[in-house]
Parts: C-alpha cells; sequence; structure tokens
C-alpha cells in the first residue's frame, strides 16, 4: 500500500470537505492505502486496501438490503479486531442502517456477565439484528432471546443474496453510530453520534491533532469498540488516506512487547494508547531487549484514561535505544459524548504543570479543536478564572446528538446554550485544559470503565448482605487506578468472614472483570448523604487518609486484602 496522491497542502483532501462517512470512503479508495490485520504472532491474517473495503462494504450492504431492514434501523455489531467488523459497519453506511459496536470479550468476567451485557445493550439500542462471529453465536443467541433482535454470524453474510432494493446511505444530518464504549452494563447509554459530528471530529484529528503528512502509517491495538480504537484508528485514518496495522487487544494484552516489533518492522508513525499500554510495553520490552528502530514514530498519542507523565517518562527512557524520542509524545483530551477529540497538546511532547504544589504536577493536554469551546465552571455554572479547579464543559460540531431514546440522560448533560457537562474536573492553563480528575463515580482500570453500581449490586445479593451494605470506588495505587470495595458486616468468625470475602470476590470478578480490593468494614460504618445516597467520595477520602495514617483509630477495622 502507497500513499495517496497528495493535493493542496501536501494532503490528499480537505478533511472539512467530507459530509459522510461514505463520501470520505469513496474517496480513500481512490488511493491504495488500507487496513493490514496481524495475528497473535505478529504474521499478517488480511491486508484490505480501502478500495476493497468499499466495494464489499458496497456488496454487503446489498446483502442486508435484501434482509428486509428498515432504513434507521440499529444493528449490534460485535466489534472483534478483523476485517468483518470494518466490513460490516461500512456496509451499514451504505445500506442506511445505524451500526452500534459491542464489545468482544474472551468472557473476562463470565460468559453469563458477557451475555448479559450484550443484552442491555441491545435493548437500549433496540436493535434489530446483532452480527458476531459464528464461534460465539451462543452468547448472540442468549443476549438477543429477551430483545428479539435477530442473530447473524458475519461468516453468514457472504453467502446471502444481494438485495435488489436501492441503497439509500446517509446523509449529513443523518445519524452514523451508536457508541456504547463507556457506562454501567445495568444502564448502558447508547452515545449517538452524527454524519456531521463524525466529519468534523476525523478532521479536527487529523488536520489539527495528529498533523498527518502524506507517507503516515498508523498502528493499533485499541478495541473497535472503544471510540478511541473506532474513531482514533478505523474511521480517522480512512478519512485521510493513511495505512493503518491493526493488533488485537487480547494479543497486546499477552504480548505488549509485539506492539513495538511490529510498529519497527512496520515503520509506523502515528500511535495512540492509554498511560498503562505505554508501562506495559516498556516493562516487557526491557525483560526481553531486543533491538528495534522506533525512529520514526513522531506521534506517541496519549488518550482514554488520566495521562501520567511518570509513566510517558518511564516509557521514554526505556526505549531511548529505539531511537524513540519523548517529544513524539501527544496528550489530548477527549471522550465518546464528543465523538472522541476535544483537546491536543501542543507539539513537542509532555508538558508538566506544578503550579498546585503537587511533585507530580499534572499533564497539560492542550487547546480545543478549532470550532470548540471549553470552558471550567463551578458548580453555579459560572466560569472559573486560569487555574481553579471545576467542571469541564463542552461545545462544537463534535458533540453527539444526544444518548439514544434516553431524553433524561441527555438532558443531564446537555445544556440549551450548546454545552454539554462532560462529568470531568480540570482547570484552564493559558487557554490549555488540564485534567485532575472525574467528577462521576466511574473507575478506569487499565482502559475499562467499571461502573461502582454494577460492583455493588453484586455484593449484596451475597447473603447476610442487604442494599447499602457495600460501595465501590478507586483509587491509584502502583501507578494506576484500583478498585476497591468495602462491605460492612457484623461477622465475628474469622472463617465466616474469610468467606464472605471470597464470594464477593467471585462475585466482583464476574460482573465486572476484576475482583480488586475487598476490606470488610463493621456495620453502619458507610457513610451516606442527606438524601440516603452511598456517599462514595466521602468513603474514598476516609479509606486514603486511614491508609495514610496507621495510627489513627479506622473506622475500617477489617485488614485489606487483594482477592485472587
Amino acid at each position: 500500500m502507497t500513499a495517496a496522491p497528495a493535493g493542496p497542502g501536501g494532503l490528499s483532501k480537505r478533511f472539512a470537505d467530507f459530509t459522510t462517512i461514505t463520501e470520505a470512503l469513496d474517496h480513500a479508495a481512490a488511493g491504495e492505502d488500507g487496513a493490514c490485520f496481524h495475528d497473535a504472532r505478529g504474521g499478517v491474517d488480511r491486508a484490505l486496501a480501502y478500495r476493497e473495503l468499499r466495494d464489499e462494504a458496497q456488496g454487503m450492504a446489498r446483502r442486508l438490503a435484501g434482509l428486509g431492514f428498515g432504513r434507521g434501523d440499529r444493528l449490534g455489531l460485535v466489534a472483534e479486531t478483523a476485517p468483518a467488523f470494518l466490513i460490516a459497519f461500512y456496509a451499514c453506511q451504505y445500506a442506511g442502517l445505524i451500526p452500534c459496536p459491542l464489545p468482544h470479550t474472551a468472557y473476562l468476567g463470565g460468559r453469563a456477565a458477557y451475555e448479559a451485557q450484550l443484552a442491555g445493550m441491545l435493548g437500549a439500542a433496540r436493535a434489530a439484528a446483532i452480527i458476531l462471529p459464528a464461534s460465539i453465536r451462543g452468547c448472540g443467541d442468549a443476549a438477543a432471546a429477551a430483545t428479539g433482535a435477530r442473530v447473524l454470524a458475519y461468516e453468514d453474510l457472504a453467502s446471502l443474496p444481494d438485495g435488489d432494493v436501492p441503497l439509500p446511505g446517509f446523509g449529513p444530518e443523518d445519524a452514523a453510530y451508536i457508541q456504547y464504549s463507556s457506562g454501567s452494563t445495568a444502564q448502558p447509554k447508547g452515545v449517538l453520534i452524527s454524519q456531521r459530528a463524525i466529519c468534523a471530529n476525523a478532521g479536527g484529528i487529523l488536520r489539527h491533532g495528529l498533523r498527518l503528512r502524506p507517507g503516515d502509517r498508523a498502528f493499533s491495538w485499541l478495541p473497535f469498540y472503544h471510540d478511541m480504537g473506532l474513531v482514533g484508528f478505523a474511521l480517522a485514518p480512512m478519512f485521510g488516506r493513511c495505512s493503518v496495522d491493526y493488533l488485537a487487544a487480547g494479543a497486546f494484552a499477552r504480548r505488549p512487547a509485539l506492539w513495538l516489533q511490529l510498529m519497527a518492522a512496520k515503520g509506523s508513525t502515528i500511535t495512540y494508547a492509554p498511560s498503562f499500554g505505554y508501562r506495559l510495553a516498556a516493562q516487557r520490552f526491557r525483560s526481553n531487549g531486543e533491538a528495534l528502530d522506533l525512529s520514526r514514530l513522531r506521534v506517541a498519542g496519549i488518550g482514554g484514561d488520566m495521562v501520567r507523565a511518570d509513566v510517558l517518562a518511564e516509557f521514554a527512557d526505556a526505549l531511548a535505544a529505539t531511537g524513540f524520542r519523548a517529544e513524539a509524545f501527544l496528550p489530548s483530551y477527549g471522550m465518546a459524548e464528543a465523538t472522541l477529540a476535544v483537546t491536543f497538546a501542543d507539539p513537542g511532547g509532555v508538558v508538566v504543570d506544578q503550579s498546585r504544589g503537587d511533585p507530580r504536577g499534572y499533564v497539560v493536554c492542550g487547546r480545543p479543536l478549532p470550532g470548540h469551546a471549553l470552558i471550567v465552571v463551578d458548580a453555579a455554572g459560572v466560569a472559573l478564572p486560569d487555574g481553579e479547579i471545576g467542571h469541564i464543559w463542552l461545545r462544537g460540531p463534535s458533540l453527539m446528538q444526544g444518548y439514544f431514546a434516553n431524553p433524561a440522560a441527555t438532558a443531564a448533560v446537555m445544556r440549551r446554550d450548546g454545552f454539554m457537562d462532560s462529568g470531568d474536573l480540570g482547570y484552564l492553563r493559558d487557554g490549555r485544559i488540564v485534567v485532575t480528575g472525574r467528577a462521576k463515580d466511574v473507575i478506569l482500570q487499565r482502559g475499562r470503565n467499571i461502573w461502582p453500581e454494577d460492583v455493588e449490586w453484586a455484593v449484596e445479593r451475597l447473603p447476610p448482605l442487604l442494599p447499602g451494605d457495600a460501595v465501590a470506588f478507586g483509587i491509584e495505587a502502583d501507578g494506576e487506578e484500583v478498585l476497591v470495595t468495602l462491605i460492612q458486616c457484623g461477622l465475628t468468625d474469622t472463617a465466616a468472614r474469610e468467606g464472605l470475602r471470597a464470594r464477593a470476590a467471585a462475585a466482583i470478578s464476574e460482573s465486572v472483570g476484576v475482583a480488586g480490593r475487598i476490606v470488610l468494614v463493621p456495620p453502619r460504618s458507610l457513610p451516606f448523604t442527606s438524601s440516603g445516597k452511598l456517599a462514595r467520595g466521602l468513603a474514598r477520602s476516609r479509606y486514603l487518609a486511614e491508609n495514610a495514617l496507621p495510627a489513627v483509630t479506622p473506622i475500617l477495622s477489617s485488614p485489606e486484602t487483594a482477592a485472587p
């Protein structure tokens, strides 16, 4: 695959000129670039030029049209890192159907939990069908049973006859897809992204964030069901006629150094990962110690969780001998509700603001994309001056249309003046945003969102516990966020207490895929708000204070353990 012919300014087309995803793909199909999928050993599964991707997507669109779906119907697409998902995603665009990327998992929290997660998302999307690999068809059958959605395998679609119904496609004001990468599995919220929003965000990413150049080549192990994987490394590269290499997230988790090896072999110039990805790769590379050439990597983006300056310094130090330059780091800030990107730091590496007295400092994540606005406000919505922490609000053409079929959730974050409450906290420094934390209670562990309600509900079902007997939150430990669950109980027998702890660990792991730290506390020791809700923030503060000051008599009188 070679670079696309450059147009004015060295780029193949002004990205802002595209008004729909299919218009962008039709343009990309005129070049020789495309996607290359690698297996867990680093070999090539398939190289798929954008021209082939467009042609196969149009063929599948005709077959989908023959199945009788109506324009605007939602289809759940299990997003494995494979050509089949991308073909189906783009087929939906040509067929006038709204794809809803769904997680592809190895049953991290158990098969039943995965099926429940799919069922919740299918129900929230009011999906007409779910399309998934044949190997997990049984999961699709179980998930769709309660919703009546049809179950189709990617492998089956190739054998279907083409329909003779004209392909309606989408216009600039139509929906593009529904993103379910974030949110509680108990009450999933689908972020409805319009064609106009994805075109605006992809253009901003390429022109003002990555500053795409002719000959750039991207590499990603980020899953397609996450906004950073879908928008940042499937849609945006296609918009820019940029070739991209893929490695499945599971393959990266098993062999983090393979990411580095493949980027060196492919001459990658652009990649992205959460901070934990850089940390894992640096640790594995040190243990392997092979010689690599990463001198061509000019953009090493960071997003998806809090940007950790110490982790990035560790990566730069470990990879210095490969030719990697710390100046390649590109901190950014974004979320699915803004399609993906909101801000990018200036090129040249990580800038750490230490003006607040924290010796670690906070990483500056840059200015908002052109045409977008970002303000920091207090609890009353009044804008705060530079340096004062408050709520981050956003406005611009990349914002979602709303949460699909959930007007209450949409109204809770959207204002009449067009600003959206991001749910995050931060402050401005010379017009650049510095993110300090999340106002919401969501726990982010290694790029995965864990909602405390899911953890608490799983624990409270265990006898003799009752609703309100558990509270979950995240803390920082050993360079990453860790799930902590406090469980109040009156058990005094050691065996009974350890039995409860073990059952809680199993229930939490089944629900969210990780047990975390479980602490048994005395009855009536968990804090509540005046309205009767669990005060997670106060519980977290007490936990941290008591662990930092062991001489103080703690309310958390039982020992802490890390569950297996």
